[in-house]
């Protein structure tokens, strides 16, 4: 019997860390191409396919929760619209493992962290200690940034998109961090490694969790799936002696075997150790993590 939306999120939040309020309440299944995170008081439904299935909408208009519809679509990225429930403020924060974060439902690609990195964030935080330098690649709003610091660290983010870079200082700063204490780096990543490892400028830990395609400002191509080798060694020869580099992508058109490779042809000699998605994201496992140890 297929379970309720109630019991989705009852059973969700059993299995939850502690002072965790933003998860995935159903990842595909038991409605088939629909996915449905919790986010606070708040609901972001996503669908791949065009029509919202009649009984989960009642559920969702039974539930009493603010709710947001968002369409998935590879050409169009439109920010989630309110379905049902009452309206709260679109911008507002959400807790993960003690860790604030500001969401924004009038934001198109994300509404601000990616909900499957939760692991790798909380083992970012456990690796990290007081000196630990630390620099997260394609930022984003720099959520590895925040766990870093909250250990400890003194973090680089790097992001092409100063927007993201501004975020990151706010979600620092909901969490007590002074950004004046950190660096922040606008522009191409391999641009940037580049450079680092021209000035002899090395890390004890690097993020790498680029998006599977992008095209830099002269117009070339990078895809994951071709191209990660060579962005894990332009991170490796910026990696301090010891150091360890997180290695994840969520390419669906590379295998985790091939992903390994890529990883080891990059970082030659590191220990690889391969992560699992976090328990609530149990439909397709696209997200590949590899842990790189020196």
């Amino acid at each position: 019997m297929k379970p309720t939306l109630a019991q989705l999120l009852a059973s969700r939040q059993a299995r939850l860390p502690q002072l965790t309020d933003a998860y995935r309440v159903s990842d595909g299944s038991p409605w088939a191409e629909v996915f449905i995170d919790a986010l606070a008081e708040r609901l972001l439904v996503s669908l791949r396919g065009s029509t919202l299935p009649t009984d989960l909408h009642q559920q969702l208009q039974e539930s009493g929760l603010c709710v947001y519809l968002k369409q998935l679509d590879n050409d169009v990225k439109l920010p989630p619209q309110h379905l049902c429930g009452p309206v709260l403020p679109p911008r507002f924060p959400i807790c993960e493992n003690g860790v604030r974060y500001i969401m924004d439902m009038e934001a198109g690609y994300s509404q601000g962290i990616f909900l499957d990195q939760r692991e790798n964030r909380a083992e970012v935080r456990r690796r990290c200690i007081p000196g630990t330098t630390l620099l997260n690649t394609f930022a984003y709003t720099g959520a590895f940034s925040v766990c870093a610091a909250m250990a400890g660290a003194t973090t680089t983010t790097l992001d092409l998109a100063q927007p993201c870079l501004t975020w990151c200082r706010e979600n620092m700063q909901q969490n007590g961090i002074d950004p004046a204490k950190h660096y922040f780096c606008k522009g191409d990543v391999l641009h940037w490694l580049e450079r680092f490892a021209r000035q002899g400028r090395q890390f004890d830990a690097i993020v790498l969790d680029p998006p599977t395609f992008s095209r830099d400002e002269k117009g070339r191509i990078w895809r994951v799936e071709r191209d990660y080798a060579k962005l894990v060694a332009k991170a490796a020869a910026c990696l301090a002696p010891g150091g360890w580099m997180l290695c994840t992508t969520n390419c669906r058109k590379l295998s985790t075997g091939a992903f390994r490779r890529m990883v080891a042809e990059g970082i030659p000699g590191a220990q690889l150790r391969s992560a699992p998605m976090p328990f609530d994201f149990d439909g397709e496992p696209y997200l590949k993590t590899i842990w790189a140890d020196m």
